[in-house]
C-alpha cells in the first residue's frame, strides 16, 4: 500500500547505537525505565510522525512511506544519514579562568553552553578544561526498529494527536470537539495540567501547526479549562438524595397507615 507526504502516521520505534546497542530513543515506557533514559514528562506509546515534515530521520521516514499498517522493520542509519561524523576541531580547550569569571563550577560530564553552543566536558585536568561540541551520537550507526501502528484519517483524531505531540497530555484525557459550521476546534484541558509553566508556549505551537495543516477547514482554535469535582462527592451527593427520598417514602407509608388505623377505629 504505502504512505504519501502529508500522511497522519503513528509508529512504534525504539533507537540503539548499533556499536555498543544501547538504547538512546524509544516510545516504549518500560523499556525506557529499564535503560534508564525515562523522561517524566513525556507520553509514552505510539508517537505521530507527518510524513514530509521531517520528524523522524529522513533515511527512517523514506522507509515507512513504503512499509503498510501493521508492518515492523530494522533500519540502519549511518552516520552520515545521522549526526554526521566526527570532527575533531569541535573539541576545544579552555583555561579554567574562563570558567571562573563567568561563575561556573565545571565537573567531567556536564553540559555547557557557548554561544547557543552546547558541548560536554570530557576531562579537566592543570587548570585545562577540554570541551567536546560534537553531537554526542556523532560517528555512531544509528538502528531503528519501527512498527507503523495506523494512520489517522479522521480531522479530530489527526488534530487530537498533535494535541498529545505538543501539549504532552495523554489523549484519552483531552475533549477535542470541531464545529464545522464555525470551522472552529475546541480543545478542553483538565485542571491539572493548567499550571505547568510550558503549557502557554505549547499552545501556540499547537494552534499554528493546527492553522498549518488544517487551513481549509479551521479558521479558530479556542483553549479552555476544564474545572471536574471527584466522582467520590458526586456519588455521596447522590447517595443523600436517595437516603431523604426513602426517609420522605416512609414517612407517607406511615401516615396513611396511621390513617387506615385511625379510620378502621372509628367504624
Amino acid at each position: 500500500m504505502g504512505f504519501n507526504e502529508g500522511d497522519f502516521i503513528l509508529i512504534e520505534y525504539t533507537v540503539r547505537v548499533k556499536e555498543t546497542g544501547n538504547v538512546v530513543d524509544t516510545t516504549d515506557e518500560a523499556l525506557a525505565k529499564k535503560e534508564n533514559i525515562y523522561e517524566s514528562g513525556r507520553i509514552y506509546g505510539p508517537a505521530l510522525i507527518v510524513l514530509g515534515k521531517g520528524w523522524i530521520n529522513k533515511v527512517v521516514e523514506d522507509t515507512i512511506k513504503e512499509m503498510n499498517v501493521g508492518e515492523e522493520k530494522i533500519i540502519e542509519v549511518p552516520p552520515e544519514k545521522a549526526f554526521g561524523q566526527r570532527d575533531p576541531s569541535k573539541v576545544r580547550i579552555f583555561s579554567m579562568r574562563e570558567f571562573r569569571r563567568r561563575n561556573l563550577k565545571v565537573r567531567v560530564g556536564d553540559v555547557i553552553d557557548f554561544g547557543g553552543v552546547k558541548g560536554i566536558v570530557k576531562s579537566i585536568s592543570g587548570g585545562r578544561v577540554v570541551v567536546d561540541f560534537n553531537h554526542p551520537l556523532a560517528g555512531k550507526t544509528l538502528i531503528y526498529k519501527v512498527k507503523v501502528v495506523g494512520k489517522l484519517e479522521d480531522l479530530v483524531e489527526k488534530i487530537r494527536a498533535l494535541a498529545v505531540r505538543y501539549l504532552q497530555i495523554p489523549g484519552d484525557e483531552l475533549e477535542i470537539n470541531y464545529v464545522s459550521e464555525e470551522r472552529k476546534v475546541i480543545i478542553s484541558i483538565p485542571t491539572k495540567y493548567i499550571t505547568r509553566k510550558d503549557l502557554q508556549y505549547a499552545k501556540v505551537s499547537l494552534a499554528t501547526s493546527i492553522y498549518e495543516f488544517f487551513k481549509e477547514d479551521v479558521d479558530e482554535v479556542v483553549f479552555q479549562e476544564v474545572f471536574k469535582f471527584k466522582k467520590a462527592e458526586k456519588k455521596k451527593e447522590v447517595a443523600e438524595e436517595k437516603k431523604e427520598e426513602v426517609a420522605e417514602e416512609k414517612e407517607k407509608v406511615e401516615e396513611l397507615s396511621s390513617q387506615e388505623t385511625s379510620e378502621q377505629g372509628s367504624q
